[in-house]
């Protein structure tokens, strides 16, 4: 009897703690409430990015083209105090910049003539320095002095020679490229031949002689400040009493003083 009431008395304390033991089991079929985000807005973070290794490209380069020597480097204005030692290349496209003009000039020249009619030769050799000055590009003038020499021959009498000394005014016009025009006026004290009209003999007196030239020649550049010329020059006064023969071959020579 006593173990009787022993074990109902263990039932049911067992079944008192049932409850207690239950409450303290956790539910593991009771779903989970999703928990907000409490934290302050802000931008996501970007994802992270994967960058590709540069790849080379090489510059292009503009074609060079050949340079000029003394060509100054830029299109800058021509500055005459900068040294030349600081004057690069010309870039491509940009031209040089133009030279002051030289505005007097040295001219000088040696003449021949040669003239025959009727038996009666002359031959004649003149030197006439001048100083020119350039009015522009294509027009220049000036003064100079010239001295001719004349020997003079016919058929049965000996040679007579004459020299001369006069002032001329000359002046010159640039036609096209190297190709100029050219005119003189000369007043000379010569020696000239006269003619016994009894007789018919030369002999030489002094007279003052007139004698205008006109003509064209060609110049031909050396350098920089000099140039040579060739001119034929027809004598518009082609008398006996001219120092000149007819045509007047002229070489003249030119340098550049400033």
């Amino acid at each position: 009897m006593k173990r009787l009431l022993f074990l109902l008395l263990m039932g049911g304390a067992s079944l008192g703690l049932a409850p207690t033991v239950s409450a303290q089991v956790t539910d593991t079929t009771r779903t989970v409430k999703p928990q907000l985000n409490t934290a302050p807005p802000g931008t996501a973070p970007a994802p992270p990015r994967t960058t590709a290794p540069p790849v080379y490209q090489p510059t292009p380069t503009a074609p060079t083209e050949p340079v000029q020597p003394g060509v100054p480097a830029s299109n800058a204005p021509y500055d005459p105090s900068r040294p030349s030692g600081l004057d690069l290349p010309q870039r491509p496209g940009v031209a040089a910049p133009e030279l002051p003009m030289r505005r007097y000039f040295l001219y000088s020249n040696f003449g021949l003539g040669f003239s025959s009619l009727y038996g009666f030769n002359q031959f004649s050799a003149s030197l006439a320095p001048a100083i020119g000055y350039r009015v522009s590009k294509r027009f220049a003038i000036g003064p100079g002095i010239s001295y001719a020499y004349n020997s003079y021959s016919a058929r049965g009498s000996e040679s007579i020679k004459t020299n001369s000394l006069g002032l001329k005014g000359f002046a010159q016009f640039i036609v096209f490229d190297q190709f100029f025009l050219h005119g003189e006026y000369e007043v000379t004290k010569a020696e000239v031949l006269y003619q016994d009209q009894s007789t018919g003999q030369l002999f030489k007196g002094k007279l003052t002689v007139k004698t205008p030239l006109a003509g064209a020649g060609y110049r031909q550049q050396i350098g920089d400040r000099a140039a040579a010329d060739i001119v034929v020059l027809y004598n518009f006064n082609d008398g006996i009493n001219d120092i000149y023969g007819q045509p007047v071959i002229r070489f003249s020579f030119l340098f550049d003083l400033k």
